[in-house]
């Protein structure tokens, strides 16, 4: 009889560890939800999602096409396990509640962010006491301030009008500022929407200012680590397969149709967008001062967040980062 209970025992054990490694393997395979929207630095995951890349990768993905701010505010509320956000805009989803850890840095904007001008405006200096639209405690905003200090200016020497991103175009156009700043494709639309206008001044005068970046929640990275580490794998895929130039058709066909424009319209948004190699982005992923660190540019957008009462206390920089991932598909692809 002890002999059977003993038995029994065992398989009811048994019973309950399958069970167990079943569930664990039942939630390991939920797709990781991964929100993506217009921006040209994050529109190329297309590529991926065409080819059936993930799939060969062993990752179930679901991306969703959610807008900027509305996929920030679903990831907030729990309805995302990554989402794609600037470094700046992630200290602040980090400081309002929702901690985040960057594992990829997609690119740094270089050039499709802008500040522009209405015409008769041929330099940031000529903005002294005129009015510039754009949306405070974003990144564009940022973008001007970065502009003014450049010149010798201060914000004190303009009128800041907020104005938010979409509508900046409509703004130039009114007549109600003298200028606007804005992120694409709000920032082309303006320069199309108003005849004679030009830009005085771009993310690419100072790059590394804005970097856009994957971010994911704790839970999740800790959870599905060789997941993420397989999507960390693709995308640098993906960037491999950019940088061929016997690929650049296919590659403007597939992201361009994802936002309804054509390949030669979609062409000068990848060009004001530096997508990092992996190479170049264990460069950025080091810690360091200044714009050429993703770590000094988020000290400067914290600096800046203080400043602007977006959140009252500085945030630690270096637990919003952890390039592991990248270094880890690097030792592998060298292989």
């Amino acid at each position: 009889m002890n002999q059977i209970l003993s038995v029994n025992r065992c398989l009811r054990r048994l019973a309950l560890i399958a069970f167990a490694t079943f569930a664990v393997q039942a939630a390991s395979a939920e797709p990781l939800k991964i929100a993506y929207n217009d921006w040209p630095g994050w529109v190329p995951w297309e590529i991926a999602i065409k080819k059936g890349w993930f799939k060969e990768a062993g990752v179930e993905v679901d991306f969703q096409w959610i807008d900027y701010v509305k996929s920030m505010e679903t990831y907030s509320a729990g309805g995302l396990d990554g989402c794609h956000m600037t470094n700046g805009d992630a200290l602040v989803t980090g400081a309002t509640g929702k901690p985040s850890i960057a594992i990829i840095i997609n690119d740094y904007s270089n050039g499709n962010d802008m500040f522009v001008a209405a015409p008769g405006i041929a330099s940031v200096k000529d903005m002294k006491g005129k009015k510039v639209g754009v949306e405070q405690g974003f990144v564009s905003h940022l973008l001007v301030l970065k502009a003014l200090e450049a010149n010798g200016m201060t914000e004190a020497d303009v009128e800041i009008v907020n104005t938010p991103n979409g509508e900046t175009p409509q703004v130039l156009k009114s007549g109600a500022v003298s200028a606007i700043a804005a992120w694409q494709p709000s920032s082309g639309q303006a320069l199309k929407l108003v005849d004679g206008s030009k830009t005085i001044f771009t993310s690419a005068d100072a790059p590394g200012i804005i970097y856009d970046i994957l971010y994911v929640t704790p839970e999740s990275l800790e959870k599905r680590r060789e997941d993420w580490k397989k999507v960390v794998k693709v995308w640098y895929r993906v960037v491999d397969y950019m940088k061929n130039e016997d690929h650049l058709d296919e590659v403007l066909e597939i992201m361009a149709g994802r936002v309804n424009l054509t390949a030669d319209e979609y062409e000068p948004l990848i060009k004001g967008t530096h997508i990092l190699t992996i190479d170049e982005a264990l460069e950025r992923w080091k810690e360091g001062e200044g714009l050429g660190s993703v770590f000094g540019s988020s000290k400067i957008v914290d600096d800046f967040n203080l400043k602007y009462e977006v959140y009252k206390k500085p945030e630690v920089i270096g637990k919003y980062f952890d390039p592991s991932l990248t270094k880890e598909v690097q030792a592998e692809m060298k292989k």
